[in-house]
């Protein structure tokens, strides 16, 4: 559910899982005072009572929850498109996350190798491979 809206999440497919699997091994936090804990495909309720499944999300501590949706806000949530979900990933997604309190949304489309950074400050382009330093001290490699 996203803004009262059901959208259908796409199975993922053997490529789109070794990505995933990719990108979190890369995760490392960058200084003494980051903190890179992250879940692939996990419920994350937000607060405006949509439901979620991001690829990866990253957070600054463990959440609370895990039995139920995760009530915490991810820091930065990395999306993997899927074929056929291109439009639910890159126009739907990041503008969705950023409202509810995400500080980065990086979306990676493993067919193109595009890689795009969204902030609340403004939108970067890349090409993987390409490494991204996140708000709350990550870096990742994309």
């Amino acid at each position: 559910m996203v803004n009262g809206i059901p959208l259908w999440e796409a199975q993922p497919v053997y490529k789109h899982q070794k990505a995933i699997d990719r990108i979190r091994a890369s995760i490392a936090p960058v200084g003494p005072e980051a903190c890179c804990i992250h879940a692939s495909d996990v419920y994350v309720s937000f607060p405006d009572g949509s439901l979620k499944r991001p690829d990866i999300a990253l957070f600054c501590r463990e959440p609370d929850e895990e039995d139920e949706a995760i009530t915490l806000i991810p820091e930065a949530v990395i999306e993997v498109i899927s074929k056929g979900y291109e439009y639910q990933d890159l126009e739907i997604g990041p503008g969705f996350y950023l409202a509810q309190g995400v500080k980065d949304v990086v979306v990676f489309n493993p067919y193109t190798l595009a890689v795009l950074h969204v902030r609340r400050d403004g939108t970067e382009q890349g090409v993987s491979p390409v490494d991204i330093m996140l708000e709350c001290g990550c870096r990742v490699r994309v």
